[in-house]
């Protein structure tokens, strides 16, 4: 087992690399504790739960919202939930958002931890303290920045999570090496049938350096000021094209990764090979690197994204692979190189 420690501004948070579900106990506190899971998880793990009081949710993204904040406050008053209850997520990076929001507002703050139980979770979501849920059909627009005590990531778990789920995590291990660790881009293009079919070392690898860089970035820039923006690789237009489309999160980003390495280009930042290189590993994940939804439609999604600011946008560019940077670009700049460059490339043979 790895551990790795995030130091928040109100709390510090272990992130525990591999270690196993069956040592769950020793990282909970005396007390009442709540568990938050959903209706998929349930059909697996239940006989986990059977010491916990449970509180189960529906699945998927369209339930990460208000409304299923407002059902969970009225089940823990029902359940005299005070801020000595610890609540424990469970379940992937929907449940984690989803717990760690209500942990941190119910009662104006309970301690919380997670166990992940997707990849996605296990290599991004579950660690850095954003806890958030979507308002209408706007991405994480509601949240707060609190870190769990623990967050337990323990690889067995990923054993039933179905295909897609699998290369959507891809998405954001890809996207951790594209902003700090060529090495590990290497890697992966070395590597993608043994990555994909989640063989162990293969994974404990990956994991270990998305949370390497994650957990590094967070504890110089844990509000998200300056350094973490950088986290935001490929998810200024991916959010907008996931609150527009029926594609999982890192299909989602993973356009908008390659939009963001093809804008880089535009800029002269990187070169047309590392590019293709980009876009070539994406896909090879079975990523998709493009879509057909209207760009007008995704671009108005994308100006009501948090991180505009006076007409602005801090958006993430490439200065190489492992090496982003933050550029401030005018929205009406953006929007003309956004376009200038999907319409060179329909023409490039």
């Amino acid at each position: 087992m790895q551990k790795f420690i995030i130091e928040g501004k109100n709390n510090q948070s272990q992130i525990l690399i591999g270690e196993k579900i069956g040592n769950l106990n020793k990282y909970l506190p005396a007390g009442k504790v709540i568990v938050i899971t959903d209706a998929n998880l349930m059909k697996h793990y239940s006989s986990l739960f059977t010491d916990f009081i449970t509180i189960v949710i529906r699945p998927g993204e369209i339930n990460k919202n208000l409304s299923t904040i407002e059902s969970i406050y009225e089940k823990l008053m029902k359940l005299d939930a005070d801020r000595s209850t610890f609540i424990l997520g469970f379940g992937g990076g929907i449940v984690c958002d989803i717990s760690g929001y209500v942990a941190s507002t119910y009662m104006r703050g309970m301690n919380f931890g997670f166990v992940s139980t997707s990849l996605l979770s296990q290599v991004d979501a579950s660690t850095g303290g954003k806890n958030g849920v979507n308002f209408r059909n706007y991405k994480n627009m509601i949240g707060t920045f609190n870190q769990p005590q623990f967050v337990i990531c323990d690889h067995s778990l990923l054993n039933t999570l179905p295909e897609k789920e699998i290369r959507s995590g891809f998405g954001e291990i890809i996207k951790h090496c594209l902003i700090a660790d060529e090495e590990m881009f290497s890697f992966l293009e070395n590597n993608i049938k043994s990555a994909l079919s989640l063989k162990p070392e293969i994974i404990e690898k990956l994991v270990l350096s998305s949370i390497k860089i994650k957990a590094g970035i967070v504890n110089i820039d844990e509000t998200e000021k300056g350094e973490r923006r950088k986290l935001n690789f490929g998810h200024t237009l991916g959010h907008a094209i996931e609150s527009v489309s029926g594609l999982t999160h890192g299909e989602a980003i993973s356009i908008g990764m390659v939009s963001a390495a093809r804008l880089s280009n535009y800029y002269k930042l990187i070169s047309e090979e590392k590019t293709e290189r980009i876009e070539k590993l994406i896909t090879a994940y079975g990523l998709p690197a493009s879509t057909n939804i209207n760009f007008n439609i995704i671009f108005d999604r994308l100006i009501k994204d948090k991180k505009c600011d006076n007409n602005s946008i801090h958006f993430i560019l490439l200065d190489d692979i492992g090496k982003a940077t933050i550029k401030i670009i005018k929205l009406e700049e953006l929007k003309i190189a956004l376009k200038d460059n999907k319409n060179h490339r329909r023409k490039s043979p």
